[in-house]
């Protein structure tokens, strides 16, 4: 504490209002790095506060100076572009903005700016100055509010003789939110997707209107409440007039860039009614500190990469997982029949992947180099799984990352508790569902793949496999190897998939290609009115799925060529594919192969394999909904706790469909 209270007559006497302008940022940068401290704590920087004070106070001179200093230095900025832009990004380009992050934490920044939040972003650098503006008390915000409060030289205070330069930077600032948010309500990527009656009495157009009474009714004091009360209920309105947009996601779809506007029209709204407050009802300077306090966290949040990167995949994630989740509800089964359905779908699923097991060992046995083994072995997959598709049976492991949008979607309010033991219903639903379709192409993919085995053995004379290749997999697959951690990383392989199916399905809605298909002259006129339309529902209905299919055989395949270029090992692990391998090296090492330990090892990764699949898939695709739809951490506790408690009360609920249910 010495160290600093010496420095501050050094600090004052070199004080010059007549210096140029980088001499007084650079005054200001040395003085708010006292305030501070070396330690940077709370308790030194109000102490220096108040220390400040108490020495202008005593030397009025020094105080006259000071306030000279201040008001050239103020008179230099705009305070206002700080208030009302500060923390929002002008774009969405995740390059751009990583870029100039990252300029922001390597490169220095120079004082010798007319920038008010380069400067703000100089002064205000340690993440330590929002704590203590927060904890300034009200008599050193009014001594503060004295010394500062230098009046206003732009264009209001030729009307408004009195107007502090603080207040006019406000009301400036109030106008560029103001502008800003009409401005983005009247885009056409927001305008035309506004829920019709909001359309019909669009909020946006009285916006402007509301706020200037609102500023004549401040400067004249006449009419004031009213003019508030009217401002902040457009400012609500044009807010919930935005959210109407993502209602109409099926029939328009939805890009990153708007998802991008609606966020930045609802931060821009929120800093409307921060500055109104500054504004009017805050006699104490409370609100004021607040939002300086509010901007510092923000210039600390522009300097971090992590911040950027979780925003951005925040936008993808609302973007992905809404249209994911449509495709979803077609994979959750809630009654007996529905179940029963799913273990058939599912059988007919590790049937046909008894075919694909026998096209992948085919392709091993072309000795291809490891990049077109992939390829070829991706096209093998892609095909059975469009196929699996088509002939409306199920592959269990490509569920759960389509199932976890269409849970979470119905997690936008769980303070409820009817709302959130309704979602605990869907929970169940869901692991039965997995459970069903895991059983039915673990069931009927091995004895399929042993029977095609023995055929192809009996017409060729040879097996399909031979006994090098049947060893192979048995130990490849053993649960004393990595299988279990190669099961992990192929369920993230299957969340991947996902996500690129929902962005596909939303870039076709989007563009609206099946409206195109059906209506298009050229296209009609090469395929008919009735063709067209066809197609066009054929497309609609089956790209989500088309997309996952395709994309998920290519991953399979391709994914260890690619690891193994960079020197990294990696296999798949399928629970399908890997039981379906291990019934063909059964039918070519006979019935002697259950003496084998070796079997049995491959026998207990099985269900370890699948848990894996599933579990890693739905736990990434949960996460992305849940930040989608901004699910707070103390609601996914109480989501946590409802399911445990389900778990314990009725565990078989989980497992088998109650007789009575729907």
């Amino acid at each position: 504490m010495a160290k600093p209270a010496q420095d501050l007559p050094a600090l004052l006497d070199a004080l010059n209002p007549e210096a140029d302008l980088v001499q007084r940022h650079l005054w200001l940068i040395a003085l708010m790095a006292w305030i501070r401290g070396p330690q940077g704590s709370t308790a030194t920087a109000l102490g220096h506060i108040e220390m400040l004070l108490d020495v202008l106070d005593a030397r009025p001179q020094a105080r006259a100076t000071f306030q000279h200093w201040w008001g050239r230095l103020i008179g230099a900025l705009d305070v206002s572009t700080l208030l009302a832009d500060y923390g929002f990004s002008a774009r969405n380009a995740f390059i751009s903005e990583l870029v100039q992050r990252l300029h922001r934490r390597w490169l220095p920044a120079s004082p010798q700016t007319t920038d008010a939040a380069e400067l703000f972003a100089l002064v205000l650098s340690h993440p330590h100055d929002a704590l203590w503006l927060q904890a300034l008390p009200p008599t050193l915000l009014a001594r503060l509010a004295r010394l500062l409060g230098a009046p206003s030289e732009g264009h209001h205070a030729k009307t408004q003789p009195g107007l502090s330069y603080w207040q006019d930077g406000l009301l400036e600032a109030m106008t560029f939110c103001t502008s800003q948010i009409r401005a983005t309500g009247f885009s056409p990527e927001i305008r035309l997707r506004l829920d019709t009656a909001w359309r019909e009495h669009n909020p946006f157009h009285a916006l402007s209107s509301s706020f200037d009474r609102l500023r004549e009714a401040w400067f004249s004091g006449e009419g004031l409440a009213q003019a508030v009360q009217t401002y902040q209920a457009q400012l609500e309105a044009c807010t919930q007039a935005a959210a109407t947009v993502y209602e109409h996601l099926d029939s328009h779809g939805i890009s990153v860039d708007l998802v991008f506007r609606l966020r930045q029209l609802r931060g821009r709204a929120r800093r409307a009614g921060e500055l109104l407050e500054c504004l009017l009802n805050d006699p104490q300077h409370r609100h004021s500190a607040g939002l300086l306090a509010h901007l510092v966290t923000l210039e600390q949040e522009q300097r971090s990469v992590g911040a950027l990167v979780q925003t951005s995949s925040s936008l993808l994630a609302a973007k992905v997982a809404q249209r994911s989740s449509e495709t979803g509800e077609h994979y959750i089964t809630r009654s007996p029949a529905e179940y029963r359905t799913m273990l058939a779908n599912a059988a007919g699923g590790g049937t046909l992947t008894a075919l694909t097991t026998a096209l992948k060992f085919a392709v091993m046995a072309l000795g291809l180099g490891a990049f077109w083994y992939g390829f070829w072995a991706g096209v093998v997959y892609a095909a059975s799984f469009v196929l699996i598709q088509l002939l409306h049976f199920t592959l269990a492991t490509k569920q759960p990352a389509m199932t976890a949008p269409a849970m979470a979607a119905k997690l936008k309010d769980v303070s409820s508790a009817a709302a959130l033991e309704s979602f605990v219903d869907e929970v169940t639903h869901l692991v039965r569902s997995q459970t069903a379709a895991v059983i039915g192409n673990v069931a009927l993919v091995f004895p399929a793949t042993v029977l095609l085995a023995l055929g192809v053995q009996q017409v060729r004379g040879t097996p399909m496999i031979n006994e090098a290749t049947a060893h192979y997999v048995l130990h490849s697959l053993t649960l004393a190897g990595p299988s279990v951690l190669y099961a992990a990383l192929t369920g993230i392989l299957l969340f991947s998939s996902s996500i690129l199916a929902g962005w596909v399905e939303n870039w076709f809605v989007l563009h609206r290609l099946d409206s195109a298909i059906r209506y298009n002259p050229r296209i009609t006129g090469v395929l008919g009115t009735s063709r067209a339309d066809r197609w066009a529902s054929f497309w609609r209905h089956n790209i989500s799925g088309l997309a996952a299919n395709i994309s998920l055989g290519f991953i399979l395949g391709l994914a260890p060529a690619v690891m193994g270029f960079f020197a990294i090992p990696l296999d798949v692990r399928h629970v399908t594919l890997s039981t379906g391998q291990l019934g063909a090296a059964c039918a070519t090492l006979g019935w002697d192969v259950v003496h084998e330990p070796a079997l049995w090892w491959a026998v207990a990764a099985i269900p370890l394999i699948g848990l894996m699949n599933v579990g890693v898939s739905f736990l990434f695709a949960f996460r992305v909904a849940l930040r989608a739809h901004d699910v707070s951490d103390i609601s996914r506790s109480r989501i946590y706790r409802a399911i445990g408690r389900r778990l314990r009360q009725a565990p078989l609920s989980f497992v088998l469909p109650a007789r009575n249910s729907a």
